[in-house]
């Protein structure tokens, strides 16, 4: 028996040589020379041991991952070659036995196990020549932890930013509350009002901060459901317009322009009015200078039939280098509040639609956010 890893052959009585030679048949490369991969190819790591134990496959993946070199582990014994511990510092493959434990084993499910002071996510598989038969191959997937740290980060970052978002709020409701219930008739009806205004400001902040959690989980889960209905984007952009004039900011700051005609769009008027929403507070909240909001038929020849928003300001923009992260979650462009997730569901939402959104520089040097959504179809059409 022979089998060809990184550019070393060995055979059965674990002599090697250098170069390529193909696997016979049954080899553990054979399935790979059949489908025209090679084990380098594979994003995972990749160990196989022969029916003594003996490595006969040890990918540029396995070595890039545990950093050891393939020439020195193909041949050896799987325990000298792969010496994989688990947290506690016993020996993982005399704990398991692959060879001599129970026939009917078929694997070990991945966990981490260290090797060599760093952490590494092991799979294994037992390949026997029938149910209750000795074991013919030991295949092992071995793959890095930095995406699950990653994934890790992301969560604990998640659970901090809900955290300190949540604990101004819940203190100012707390607090109002308390005292009003102690000291109720020492208040003025004014004094009592401006406290209740205030309580039920931080509870719609509560609100909102909830509602972008939920919509993240159905995000990152692919389960944010769309319900098509006609949107008249038009008079959605000059809703939002009129929302932000009557919470104090000047008319004359906004300027709207329609290239008519519209194509008949169908996409749902609550995400909708999510994303024109956030894209508005944003430019008003950290841009300067005058919103301007153009709404348009998609022109570009490469896109289907939709309809494209576009909203600039004239602040200082966007710096060129976090351009490409301004989608993620958790990003802010100042630090003027916010969780830094709205955009990170604007995408999501728009993304849902079958739409696109763009980030880019504006005429008058400030941001520019454009999307655009597909004519689509009607949900009950769907």
């Amino acid at each position: 028996m022979t089998a060809r890893t990184s550019g070393t052959t060995v055979t059965a009585d674990g002599r090697r040589s250098e170069g390529p030679s193909p696997a016979p048949a049954g080899g553990p490369d054979a399935l790979g020379d059949g489908l025209g991969v090679d084990p380098d190819d594979l994003p995972d790591g990749l160990v196989v041991a022969d029916e003594n134990g003996r490595v006969i496959c040890f990918n540029a993946a396995a070595a890039r991952i545990t950093d050891i070199v393939p020439e020195d582990a193909v041949g050896r014994p799987l325990e000298h070659a792969l010496p994989l511990q688990d947290i506690e510092g016993r020996r993982w493959w005399r704990l398991t036995d692959p060879y001599g434990g129970l026939a009917i084993r078929r694997g070990q499910p991945e966990r981490n196990l260290l090797l060599g002071g760093r952490e590494v996510l092991v799979s294994a598989r037992y390949v026997r020549s029938r149910p209750t038969g000795p074991v013919q191959r030991l295949v092992i997937a071995l793959r890095g932890t930095e995406a699950r740290r990653r994934t890790e980060l992301s969560h604990a970052e998640l659970i901090a930013t809900v955290a300190h978002e949540l604990r101004s709020p819940l203190t100012s409701v707390k607090g109002f509350t308390a005292t009003l219930l102690q000291k109720w008739e020492r208040f003025t009806d004014d004094q009592k009002r401006l406290m209740l205004e205030t309580v039920d400001a931080d509870a719609n902040r509560v609100t909102r901060l909830i509602a972008e959690l939920l919509d993240i989980s159905r995000i990152d889960s692919g389960r944010l459901e769309v319900r098509r209905q006609r949107v008249d984007m038009s008079a959605a952009v000059r809703r939002h317009v009129q929302a932000q004039t009557t919470a104090g900011q000047r008319p004359d700051r906004f300027l709207i322009r329609m290239l008519e005609p519209l194509p008949d769009l169908w996409a749902d008027p609550d995400k909708v009015d999510q994303v024109l929403g956030n894209l508005l507070e944003n430019a008003v909240r950290h841009g300067e200078g005058t919103v301007t909001i153009e709404v348009g038929p998609v022109t570009d020849e490469t896109s289907t039939e939709g309809t494209s928003v576009t909203v600039s300001d004239e602040g200082p923009g966007i710096p060129e280098e976090s351009m490409s992260r301004v989608f993620t979650r958790f990003w802010r462009g100042s630090k003027r509040g916010g969780t830094g997730l709205g955009l990170y569901i604007v995408k999501g939402i728009v993304e849902a639609h079958g739409g696109t959104i763009t980030v880019g520089r504006a005429p008058a040097g400030g941001a520019q956010f454009r999307f655009s959504l597909p004519v689509a179809a009607p949900a009950f059409m769907a």
